[in-house]
């Protein structure tokens, strides 16, 4: 039997050696090309199938051991005593006696036990009390403890999370994204009605080379009039406002030859065509038309 005990004790000391071993040739034997997500899996897998091992040999141990222990000294066979019914009486007393759900959660022992859990040491006339840390408590412990081998892993050996500054980064850049294809939205969310004055260089350029495609054979190159009224003046026909502008390039004006545009232009393309040409008022070009409409300041 003791033989029996020193190969299982042998055994769970070279489970450990065994499987660094059998994970260093897979890792060997593995392609580079796999990375080493691959790598770092198979070292896991190795060392949790070893830890399974050497759990089922200290158990088995442990059953060898208590197995020789009655083999070699068999206790004696003890009946059980007979059990005898209490009165209600009784019974509602003996349930009083046992301890709380509380109780056991915390590990307290009754106040009349405080005698039988005095240690035998002292000092200075005062004795320290046998009463251990309760089980649940140190199984939350070795959880933390279990939980930061895990993270530490997780973050700092294998690498396969990311750190706080990584995140960070990460939150940044999709933050970002999230920006541009909102404001992307956002601009052709515009109506006639949330339509706003924007005098920014890149807002009047896009608008000039809108102007420039589709409005020039009409309007003039400098919009001075041709076919259609004058754009540079402060005479108009139908409104001056930004919103006015917006509103007729928008729905055109059918009855005077001004077509929609809205299904050729997206509105933040009207919007930047609008500001263009408010930006041409005051520009005074040469063989400009006529003022047409009611003046505005």
């Amino acid at each position: 039997m003791r033989l029996v005990f020193n190969l299982l004790l042998l055994l769970a000391v070279s489970l450990p050696v065994t499987a660094q071993e059998q994970a260093a040739e897979v890792i060997a034997e593995a392609p580079k090309s796999s990375g080493s997500f691959l790598i770092n899996t198979v070292i896991v897998v190795f060392i949790v199938a070893a830890l399974i091992l050497l759990v089922v040999a200290f158990v088995l141990l442990r059953t060898f051991n208590i197995l020789a222990k009655e083999l070699s000294n068999p206790r004696p066979f003890v009946a059980s005593e007979p059990v005898v019914s209490l009165d209600y009486e009784d019974w509602l007393a003996a349930e009083r006696k046992k301890p709380s759900i509380i109780n056991k959660l915390l590990s307290l022992r009754p106040i009349e036990e405080e005698k039988d859990l005095i240690m035998e040491h002292k000092f200075d006339g005062i004795a320290e009390l046998d009463n251990p840390t309760p089980p649940w408590f140190m199984w939350l412990f070795y959880g933390t403890i279990a939980f930061g081998v895990a993270y530490f892993l997780n973050y700092h050996v294998f690498e396969w999370g990311m750190l706080q500054d990584e995140e960070y980064v990460v939150e940044v850049q999709e933050a970002e994204a999230a920006k541009a294809e909102y404001l992307a939205t956002a601009a052709n969310l515009i109506d006639e009605k949330s339509v706003t004055v924007n005098t920014e260089p890149a807002v009047i350029s896009a608008g000039m080379a809108l102007y420039n495609t589709n409005c020039v054979a009409c309007h003039g190159d400098k919009g001075q009039g041709t076919v259609g009224p004058n754009l540079t003046d402060e005479y108009w026909l139908h409104g001056g406002s930004v919103n006015d502008v917006f509103k007729t390039i928008k729905y055109g004006i059918p009855e005077k030859g001004m077509i929609s545009w809205e299904k050729q232009m997206t509105p933040k393309q009207i919007s930047e065509v609008s500001n263009y040409i408010l930006s041409l008022k005051g520009t005074n070009p040469a063989g400009a038309k006529e003022p047409q409409g009611e003046k505005e300041g």
